[in-house]
């Protein structure tokens, strides 16, 4: 009797598992082989594969297919691989596809709900419009100043060390620290000095928000990342009280010293104070993409004139806090990345150097935000690197409307997606694409010269995403990365020394980009 219980319920639970991972065959969809409960992320629960390597590889599996569905654990997902396609769910029925998915609910983390990523329909539209002047290239070049002080006090750091002899450091330390001065001076309005202060309240707060090192953390990512329904149940949150008590207090602040002392200061949180009072306007933008190639372009909805809005000091906080969240962890990435492939390329290190003396020569050693966005070859360098190593592996997008994505070939069906089905945007699978970019491993800043950069195909480079959803802060983390570049390669040399590992690996158990062991450095002064 039992055993022909146990039959049974074998028998019902192969039936559900059998349905449920069918989803996308019986939609005449192609679908690899899965695990069931894990789907596709069976590797990358146990840290066999990195979510890079992942995405990569789904975009390579059915390399002739427009789109293909895959399983995040036991969520089906659609991953677009056809440009054309990605234009339509992007930017021409945007409409269908303006969110992202949710992770938690509205009520569980203020500081998350609020900020611009997280906002859905017409709240984040809203506050898309009212932060969107805020990084414009006239902002950028009023912070620019605060950002190439700490530049200059990431550079007269090393001199000191240089004294006492031969610099060798692992490079995602160095420049999340830089990462957190320059996001502490232009978002919260602190002047911190992370190196030669390692300890520092603000840094060991930003730290406890995104360290990834302990078991905790790691559980809660996943289960926020892999299954939101379950974080949902558990109320979990994504920052915790601590360091979310912080932030507020910081900016709390500093919004009343600012307005108590009259003070004005070319900052994120000025800017947001002005768009709290209605003063804050869209600038046209020449059409030259000053800041860089992978600048991306405000859409309508960004430049649209809004009527003055309620702004309230949590409001501020979350916006300032998505900014410390994505800028410190993204622009260090790239920054780490790229010293990575100039120490292995020194070739394009000594070129790169080459344009960059005379730039020192040109603006006498006093660098400014005209003469550093003139600068081709550092913007082709940053380019590749984007390229190959973009910080932003994959986009997701939830359809909030039912869309039908037309059959294009004798093999397709019409796939109708109904409203909270998600899609992915592969963007490291496109990146790395030899159809292309021929020898998409190799590192060759040549494909962004002004001979080559027009011929690629639109929406095969999106290294800050797709349509009206994209980066808001492109033209920032660009800059803040020149600006570094610019003054460490003035004076030293970056090399591979014994402890560099040679080729780089991706990191299989952090959920972000990162190097596994990390990227180890010398720092050679240079004659």
């Amino acid at each position: 009797m039992w055993l022909y219980l146990f039959l049974l319920f074998c028998a019902i639970l192969t039936y559900y598992v059998i349905r449920h991972y069918s989803y996308w065959k019986n939609r005449n969809v192609t679908q690899g082989p899965i695990v069931p409960i894990f789907g596709d992320n069976l590797l990358t629960v146990f840290r066999r594969e990195s979510f890079f390597d992942m995405m990569n590889r789904l975009y390579q599996r059915f390399p002739n297919e427009r789109y293909t569905g895959f399983y995040q654990m036991n969520n089906p997902m659609l991953l677009i691989r056809d440009t054309e396609l990605m234009k339509m769910v992007t930017v021409k029925d945007f409409d269908h596809f303006t969110d992202h998915r949710t992770f938690l609910p509205d009520n569980s983390d203020p500081l998350w709900s609020k900020n611009l990523f997280a906002l859905k329909g017409d709240k984040w539209r809203e506050m898309r419009a009212t932060m969107s002047p805020a990084f414009t290239s006239s902002k950028m070049r009023a912070m620019f100043c605060l950002m190439n002080e700490c530049a200059e006090q990431l550079e007269n750091y090393f001199q000191e060390e240089s004294k006492k002899g031969q610099i060798v450091r692992n490079m995602k330390d160095v420049f999340t620290r830089y990462a957190n001065d320059v996001i502490a001076t232009c978002a919260f309005g602190i002047k911190c000095n992370s190196l030669k202060e390692p300890e520092n309240e603000f840094y060991m707060m930003g730290r406890n928000v995104l360290d990834l090192g302990n078991l905790w953390k790691n559980l809660k990512f996943f289960a926020i990342i892999f299954m939101p329904k379950i974080a949902k149940f558990v109320n979990v949150t994504m920052f915790n009280s601590e360091s979310s008590a912080f932030f507020k207090s910081v900016i709390t602040e500093n919004l009343r010293m600012r307005e108590e002392q009259k003070i004005v200061r070319p900052d994120l949180i000025n800017l947001l104070m002005e768009a709290r009072k209605g003063k804050l306007k869209h600038e046209k933008e020449s059409q030259e993409q000053d800041a860089g190639f992978a600048t991306v372009q405000e859409s309508e909805i960004g430049m649209k004139e809004l009527k003055s809005k309620e702004i309230t000091d949590t409001d501020i906080t979350a916006q300032a806090l998505i900014f410390f969240t994505a800028g410190f962890e993204t622009a260090s990435t790239l920054m780490t990345f790229m010293s990575y492939e100039l120490a292995v390329n020194p070739d394009i290190q000594k070129r790169l150097q080459d344009e960059i003396d005379e730039t020192r020569e040109k603006c006498n050693n006093k660098l400014t935000y005209e003469t550093l966005t003139r600068m081709k070859y550092m913007d082709m360098v940053i380019s590749e690197t984007l390229r190959k190593w973009p910080s932003a592996i994959a986009m997701d997008r939830c359809c909030v409307k039912p869309y039908t994505i037309p059959a294009a070939r004798p093999n397709e069906s019409p796939v109708h997606l109904k409203l909270g089905d998600i899609i992915w945007l592969p963007i490291v699978g496109i990146h790395r694409d030899p159809e292309y970019y021929p020898e998409p491993e190799k590192f060759d800043p040549e494909r962004f010269n002004d001979e080559n950069k027009h011929q690629i195909k639109p929406f095969t480079y999106n290294p800050f995403g797709y349509g009206p959803r994209n980066c808001i802060g492109s033209r920032f983390a660009l800059m803040e990365t020149k600006t570094i570049f610019f003054h460490l390669l003035s004076k030293y040399e970056l090399e591979v020394v014994q402890q560099t590992r040679v080729p780089l690996k991706v990191d299989k158990k952090s959920i972000s980009l990162d190097a596994e062991g990390g990227v180890t450095l010398g720092f050679k002064i240079r004659q």
